[in-house]
């Protein structure tokens, strides 16, 4: 049986805070995400993940305009206590990158590319944790056989759910938030 690293046995009861999550290592927080001070560690992406992640990125950093800026696996803090942190796949936000974490009022869309290990909380957890933070749209991209689906969501009149916004195969095209048009097999 391997050993827990030193960091996670010395956590305490009352789950992780905001100022120990600060302190920890950046090659520890790329591995976790902190769910009311909870940690879930996540393995590393596989490298289909990171390209489809980085090419999306690269297509809404293209399509995005200003103040709107778009980063990739970067701390979302939710919550400061307890402690609730996620590290969506793609971001869409505005502010200085350099002052992380990024708040929920900074961010126009976050984005997940789903894997066997993040299926309940892409589809689940996420998207109600994003909807009541009021993060105003939220992309899902998963793996069908040998093609991509991207689902789309925007907030709903209430501001605390989502509603469809649109389900694309081959092509993704979007006008809100803003116009981009993503050829989602050329991210595969």
């Amino acid at each position: 049986m391997t050993a827990l690293p030193e960091w996670m046995s010395t956590l305490p009861e009352e789950g992780v805070t905001a100022e120990e999550y600060d302190r920890m290592p950046q090659e520890v927080c790329r591995r976790i995400e902190i769910v009311d001070g909870s940690i879930i560690v996540y393995p590393s992406a596989t490298p289909r993940h990171n390209r489809i992640a980085r090419l999306l990125a690269n297509a809404l950093e293209e399509a995005a305009p200003s103040p709107w800026q778009v980063t990739t696996d970067v701390d979302l803090r939710l919550a400061d206590v307890p402690l609730h942190n996620r590290r969506p796949d793609i971001v869409v936000f505005r502010g200085d990158p350099d002052h992380l974490p990024i708040r929920p009022p900074q961010v126009l869309l976050a984005a997940e590319i789903m894997s066997r290990v993040s299926v309940s909380a892409d589809r689940i957890d996420k998207p109600a944790e994003y909807a009541i933070a009021g993060l105003p749209h939220y992309w899902r991209i998963e793996q069908e056989e040998s093609t991509l689906i991207a689902y789309t969501y925007a907030l709903d009149p209430t501001g605390r759910s989502y509603e469809s916004a649109g389900v694309h195969s081959v092509v993704l095209k979007m006008d809100d938030p803003f116009p981009v048009t993503v050829d989602l097999d050329a991210l595969l």
